[in-house]
């Protein structure tokens, strides 16, 4: 574990808080001392939610770890039943509790509670968060389905006559936007004549988890949290499993015929009305101000895969940089990577994400709550699209990702802050042109000395347009830079990293990569503001 490094997910014992804080009448009691209790907080300030998660702590303190531990778990234990009377009851351990070895699934088990006890063991040592609330959703699911099972080899029973049912698995407290996603997807499936029957474990009950298998169809719509319980209903109840994420407008479109293909229904007319602006834009002429922006994505495997195929096939950003910290989904963001040309980064440490995007120096960051602090640092515009998120990602509005109006919500949220950039640089560019400065008579009263651009200031410092100007000239340069030899990149002097600074963002970059291109291949290993402009002119011949 990461101890003095912010970390992308938490222990898995977090995981597992968030499945009975999404759940109704689940209560969880948890083998951990008092600083462990920390994660009350997520869900009251980051989601804003009424209520703290349905927790009992046992809260051992170092003077206990002498005497009877364990004791302290079935009093926990006898005491939560007792005052909540819950349906059900998930008993596991923090990373702390984890090392003193009490198995308190196992003591609870031997209670003998009139519910059903749902025993966790999560190694906080070697998994996270994301796994820890897959594991314990899984688990829970199976312990009140088990005894439901038919037989194997049993064939499932046809729908009849009834409208097709589906449920709604995966979406969970600490998920990003998935009480908004849940609103559009259960519109997509009315539009196609499909009933939602279970939302899980976001609202659900013990009762809603004993009726999932009396759907036709189960939606995986956070693999994150559902995969491993969609393979096994598959499985062990035959129920059919749609994956698709319906993020941006192509995946939405995959989604409704791929839940059309399940329960074998026409959703021709539901593919033809979307209503979406994201495709108007792309189709549009002010799109090519934005075509082959350089865009850098990281986040959780679901959130990033569905960034990068928006990015490239539906605004036109060329994508640097992919990567995700969910090592489970290694393998498809790997995938994914190779076939924009790239090598994925898989890691849990924010430094490493930093340094790569230092290394790209990408036009916008598409990330998480992490990157966005990374991009601010960088003076990077930053969206961010996946957990872990502030509370400033929780609008108080609908804001959904998912779906048609989820494209348009991405759509504002990835391409204004560009276009605003565009804004801002024209006006940088020209506040130096006579007609723009603020004493100036207006350009058609012919005031003297418009004719002839004014100088500078004294102590003025070069436009900022100049040096950008690099940037589009280097794209084009017919002089071919000599040959550096392999060596480490040049070093910026602190006035040059200032005057860097002053160049629109979404241009900077070229500037940078330009401009040190430029002094490698003339020897120079340092670069000043003198260097910018010798390599302005250079580029600009």
């Amino acid at each position: 574990m990461q101890l003095t490094l912010w970390t992308y997910e938490g222990p898995p014992h977090v995981g597992a808080m968030r499945i009975a804080t999404s759940m109704r009448d689940v209560h969880y009691v948890l083998h951990a001392p008092q600083g462990d209790t920390y994660a009350d907080l997520l869900f009251t300030m980051i989601e804003r939610r009424d209520t703290r998660p349905p927790v009992t702590y046992t809260t051992f303190q170092a003077r206990d770890l002498g005497g009877d531990t364990a004791g302290l778990v079935t009093d926990a234990v006898q005491r939560a039943y007792e005052r909540f009377r819950p349906a059900a009851m998930l008993v596991g351990e923090s990373c702390t509790a984890e090392i003193i070895q009490d198995q308190p699934g196992a003591l609870a088990l031997g209670m003998q509670l009139p519910i059903p006890v749902v025993p966790l063991e999560l190694p906080a040592y070697s998994k996270k968060e994301n796994w820890g609330a897959s594991e314990t959703f899984y688990h829970l699911v199976r312990t009140l389905l088990l005894p439901m099972a038919p037989a194997p080899g049993t064939p499932r029973a046809p729908r009849g006559e009834r409208p097709p049912r589906a449920n709604i698995l995966g979406p969970a407290a600490l998920g990003f936007r998935t009480r908004d996603d849940v609103r559009e997807v259960r519109a997509l499936l009315a539009s196609i004549g499909v009933e939602t029957w279970v939302v899980a474990p976001e609202g659900a009950s013990v009762a809603d988890l004993q009726r999932i298998p009396e759907a036709d169809l189960n939606i995986c719509l956070v693999p994150e949290v559902a995969l491993t319980t969609t393979s096994w209903l598959e499985r062990t109840f035959k129920m059919p499993s749609v994956r698709v994420v319906p993020i941006g407008v192509g995946a939405t479109r995959d989604f409704i015929a791929a839940v059309g293909t399940a329960l074998d229904l026409d959703v021709s007319a539901a593919l033809t009305a979307e209503s979406s602006r994201l495709p108007w834009y792309s189709r549009s002429v002010d799109s090519t101000y934005l075509t082959g922006k350089r865009v850098f994505v990281f986040g959780d495997g679901t959130h990033a895969l569905a960034a990068a195929r928006i990015a490239t096939e539906e605004l036109g950003f060329t994508v640097v940089g992919l990567g995700t910290y969910s090592r489970e989904f290694a393998r498809e963001v790997r995938a994914a990577a190779t076939a924009l040309g790239l090598e994925a980064l898989i890691s849990d440490d924010y430094l490493e994400v930093e340094r790569a995007i230092a290394a790209v120096q990408p036009e916008l960051v598409l990330g998480t709550q992490m990157e966005r602090h990374i991009a601010k640092r960088q003076g990077i515009p930053c969206a961010v699209i996946s957990a872990p998120f502030h509370v400033q990602d929780v609008p108080a509005r609908h804001s959904p990702q998912m779906g048609w109006e989820g494209a348009n919500v991405i759509f504002d949220t990835w391409v204004h802050p560009l276009m605003m950039g565009l804004e801002e640089h024209l006006l940088t560019m020209f506040r130096e042109d006579f007609e723009f400065r603020d004493d100036s008579a207006p350009s058609h009263l012919h005031s003297a000395g418009h004719e002839t651009e004014m100088p500078m200031r004294a102590g003025q410092a070069p436009p900022a347009d100049a040096a950008a100007a690099v940037a589009v000239a280097g794209t084009t340069a017919t002089v071919a830079p000599v040959e550096a030899p392999a060596s480490t990149p040049p070093v910026w002097t602190p006035e040059a990293e200032q005057e860097l600074g002053k160049i629109p963002f979404f241009v900077r970059g070229k500037v940078r990569r330009n401009t040190e291109r430029f002094a490698e291949g003339h020897g120079v290993r340092t670069i000043s503001v003198d260097t910018m402009y010798e390599a302005k002119a250079h580029y600009g011949k």
